[in-house]
């Protein structure tokens, strides 16, 4: 039996470019067969902007709300994980978190403080997964591949253009371990680009989807 998850969801309830409230979006996940997905709300300056820009921590539950409204919202047959999708201060780059926790959130200040290298240390550290997301993007400056565990090959924001092709060869280019496909669901008319991961196994926990990450057992929704 195969199962599709989906690894890269904003909801509007947080994402402030995103429109689709969380409950929505497990709907439209479950009425096309996807067995769970990963809440990935931006952690941006964009996201904060009214909301203590530089002091986030101050407002963890509202970050978490999306997620939590998603969980709610799932029933016991759906799958709904917590991740993050990560902007510090000073660019435009954005990164994929998995296997963050809430109370990771809760208990480690401002993130956006940090900058690649040292936030990939703090992924090691508590055994997270750092990918860079939609590397091709415009204004996107590609991260040193030695601080990265991997990237997002496949966006489905970016299907109609040649930025997927170049973020693939440049994971293969870099050997990367881990190699991602994600939606990055924003609104309802997203579901005509749905992406994700294709798995052999049900993922049910951060744990699952971390080992099967690293495992390279999936396949990516195109």
């Amino acid at each position: 039996m195969k199962y599709k998850y989906e690894l890269h969801c904003h909801t509007g309830d947080v994402s402030r470019c995103a429109d689709c409230p969380a409950e929505k979006a497990v709907e439209i996940y479950k009425s096309k067969g996807y067995d769970g997905i990963v809440i990935t709300d931006h952690y941006s300056p964009l996201t904060f902007l009214d909301r203590h820009l530089f002091a986030p921590q101050k407002e963890v539950d509202f970050y978490l709300s999306g997620y939590e409204k998603a969980l709610a919202a799932a029933g016991d047959d759906f799958t709904v994980l917590f991740g993050m999708e990560i902007r510090f201060y000073g660019n435009g780059n954005d990164y994929l978190v998995y296997g963050v926790t809430p109370e990771f959130i809760r208990t480690h200040g401002n993130l956006m403080t940090y900058y690649p290298r040292r936030f990939y240390e703090l992924c090691k550290e508590n055994n997270m997964v750092f990918l860079q997301a939609h590397p091709f993007r415009p204004y996107i400056f590609r991260t040193n591949p030695k601080y990265l565990d991997g990237c997002e090959i496949y966006n489905g924001k970016g299907r109609d253009t040649d930025i997927n092709k170049k973020a693939e060869e440049w994971a293969e280019k870099n050997n990367m371990k881990i190699r991602v496909g994600g939606t990055d669901f924003h609104r309802e008319s997203h579901v005509e680009n749905l992406s994700g991961i294709i798995t052999d196994e049900r993922i049910k926990t951060n744990d699952d989807l971390l080992r099967i990450l690293r495992s390279g057992k999936f396949e990516i929704i195109k």
